[in-house]
């Protein structure tokens, strides 16, 4: 699922240092001539795609990016250092835009791409590099360069790292609004949500943000188009893997495993890619009265059958109404998502 995540910066990279005037001053050399130093080269402002970066969540709070600028010249000929470069990690499939102009800049796609999007200003020369036979006293030197600014705008088209999926009702639209900013539409009948809906979920301690897609509620027969059908069964494939919830209050005691292998049925007949992506299954609404009677059910029923539903299977609780269980889930997913990162860099090697 393509996302659009925006951002609007500004970017400044370092200014040149200033040449130097500064003639030799020694003992019984009166009359040294000039020895000002050049200035330091600014730094450079460069884009690096990582994939430690999935979203561009952190720059909603850091705006402006400046590179050192170059320092000045000194006399005795020492030029002056030169301004660090600043680099900024984006995540592949940013696309940036000079936002004044609404110019394409550089498309990035893939992980380890490096651009140089504002060069530093060259430092200026001191008077030492004007002396000339008829000239052996230049009282001037030159001004750095100056910096180069924009205004850009980042857009991140990306796949969604995480997919929730489950039967109509299990509550994936309450807890994509719990744990992200997304407002997706909530009610109590089927088919509220019509439309995927993405949020950026911040775990509170820190660390790396990332997307999650709160798929519309599939049904027996969507593989064939029944329900909303293919259309977002096409959406699931691209995440990297998924957290399927099961309303709590729908399992039935003498058949607890009935919506889990509903939705599983219809993953494995659409893709049997589908059928070994890893999961999170979640019981969700479980501040419901006889919640923990169901989910005990439910719970040994998957464990007896572990071994033929998945190796890659985690199976949580939570309530959004009340916040049990979500700070878990959240850890979870993140433990999820870095170890798929690190599968993905060791086959990039």
């Amino acid at each position: 699922m393509k996302f659009i995540d925006e951002a609007n910066i500004t970017v400044e990279s370092g200014k040149g240092g200033s040449g130097c005037v500064s003639f030799r001053r020694e003992k019984f050399i009166p009359k040294g001539g000039p020895d000002g130093g050049s200035g330091g080269r600014g730094g450079d402002i460069i884009l690096v795609t990582s994939s430690r970066k999935r979203t561009l969540y952190d720059f909603n709070y850091k705006k402006v990016f400046k590179a050192q600028n170059g320092s000045g010249g000194e006399g005795n000929q020492r030029t002056g250092k030169d301004g660090d470069d600043l680099i900024i990690e984006i995540p592949p499939g940013t696309v940036v835009v000079n936002a004044d102009t609404g110019e394409p800049i550089k498309d990035f796609v893939n992980p380890d791409e490096t651009f140089v999007l504002a060069k530093g200003g060259r430092g200026g020369q001191g008077n030492t590099h004007f002396k000339t036979s008829t000239h052996q006293t230049p009282r001037f030197a030159q001004p750095g360069e100056p910096a180069e600014t924009f205004n850009i705008r980042l857009e991140l088209k990306l796949i969604a790292d995480v997919g929730l999926v489950g039967l109509p009702n299990a509550g994936k639209s309450t807890l994509i609004s719990v744990i992200s900013s997304a407002r997706p539409k909530i009610g109590a009948y089927p088919f509220t949500t019509l439309i995927p809906n993405l949020g950026v979920v911040k775990p509170r301690w820190g660390g790396e943000a990332f997307v999650v897609a709160d798929i519309p509620g599939l049904i027996e027969g969507a593989h064939a188009g029944a329900g909303l059908g293919i259309q977002f069964l096409r959406h699931v494939e691209r995440t990297r893997f998924l957290v399927h919830m099961i309303d709590v209050s729908s399992i039935d005691i003498d058949d607890p495993l009935r919506d889990y292998e509903t939705i599983n049925r219809e993953l494995t007949l659409y893709s049997e890619e589908l059928s070994h992506k890893p999961q999170i299954v979640v019981l969700s609404k479980m501040d419901l009265t006889g919640a923990e009677e169901a989910a005990d059910s439910f719970q040994k029923a998957i464990e007896s059958h572990l071994v033929q539903i998945s190796p890659k299977i985690y199976l949580g609780r939570i309530s959004a109404a009340t916040g049990s269980g979500i700070d878990d889930l959240i850890s979870t997913i993140v433990s999820f998502l870095d170890a798929t990162d690190e599968n993905r860099q060791e086959n990039e090697f």
